[in-house]
């Protein structure tokens, strides 16, 4: 297949406005493997927030960092990525230059606990006030469950109100696969 799947996509979106001593968010670390791989493109000198309101992602997510040997460059939160403009220093501010959410729960763990739409919509605010211009944030959308429903159809209601002069948004789906599987919006701060 010629055409990238949605999760290499998301990181082709993100190589293009990341670049080596940037600061990014990771507002789902879930199992920690976009934490890693933020904390490898940002490099020594760049640093990764990142967000999760479980224990169970946090701790996973600092193990895995630590087996790598790059949790020197990321600030983990258990906390939601709606408190993000509070929790991230001022002196990144204006200078974000991406991040990723991976929305619905976390793999092979409760699978009650889901992302909400108004603190997801909350997050997406504040990183655009905090973003650096071209920074480009990327949601990726599971809806194949019933509250991953609820939240696409919140998420691409206001993604769609954004006005085109504060942001570009694209959205990146294959539309004739079966199971709802997941696709991306890709939203870049102008």
């Amino acid at each position: 297949m010629k055409l990238d799947r949605v999760l290499p996509y998301a990181k082709i979106l993100l190589e293009k406005a990341v670049k080596p001593g940037d600061a990014v968010v990771d507002a789902t670390i879930g199992n920690g493997y976009d934490t890693v791989y933020l904390a490898d493109l940002v490099g020594e000198n760049g640093q990764v927030y990142g967000f999760d309101v479980q224990e169970q992602a946090f701790i996973t997510t600092q193990d895995r960092l630590k087996q790598s040997g790059l949790l020197d460059r990321v600030t983990l939160f258990l906390d939601g990525h709606e408190k993000a403009a509070n929790l991230i220093p001022p002196i990144h501010h204006g200078r974000i230059s991406g991040a990723i959410f991976n929305l619905g729960y976390l793999p092979g763990s409760d699978k009650s606990v889901v992302t909400q739409p108004e603190t997801t919509i909350e997050a997406i605010k504040q990183l655009l006030q905090i973003m650096a211009p071209e920074g480009i944030m990327v949601l990726v959308i599971y809806h194949g469950h019933d509250e991953g429903a609820v939240e696409r159809d919140a998420l691409l209601q206001f993604c769609r109100s954004l006005d085109q002069k504060t942001a570009h948004v694209l959205q990146y789906q294959f539309i004739n696969q079966q199971n709802n599987p997941p696709f991306i919006v890709a939203i870049e701060k102008r």
